[in-house]
């Protein structure tokens, strides 16, 4: 069984950090292209930041330079390093894992940025 667990989602005052990890099993993570989505209620889930097997990363265009997405194949493990976090980040972040038709969700984790 294919399983995705986010953690370190929380509640952090405007221009904080929050790092996000997802831990992965049953599949073979190296080979995946992993992304982190988040969605807010009403709102189509939208892509934050993307890493191919070998290492490279896109992003959207309103975290640029604010997140870092990493993975660590030895701990199956994807990273996002937010900073600088606004209130507009504000969402429930998702974990996604995709090679070629397979296609694999986390079950999310609140972010909330608030003061």
């Amino acid at each position: 069984q294919v399983h995705l667990v986010e953690s370190g989602g929380g509640l952090v005052q405007p221009g904080g950090s929050l790092r996000l990890s997802c831990a992965v099993s049953g599949i073979s993570f190296s080979v995946y292209r992993m992304a982190w989505h988040r969605q807010t209620p009403g709102r189509e889930r939208e892509l934050v930041a993307r890493i191919t097997s070998p290492g490279n990363t896109v992003y959207t265009d309103s975290v640029k330079g604010r997140f870092a997405i990493s993975r660590d194949n030895t701990k199956k493990t994807v990273y996002l390093q937010m900073n600088s976090l606004k209130p507009e980040d504000t969402a429930t972040y998702y974990c996604n894992a995709e090679l070629g038709s397979a296609n694999y969700w986390g079950q999310g984790t609140q972010v909330t940025v608030s003061s």
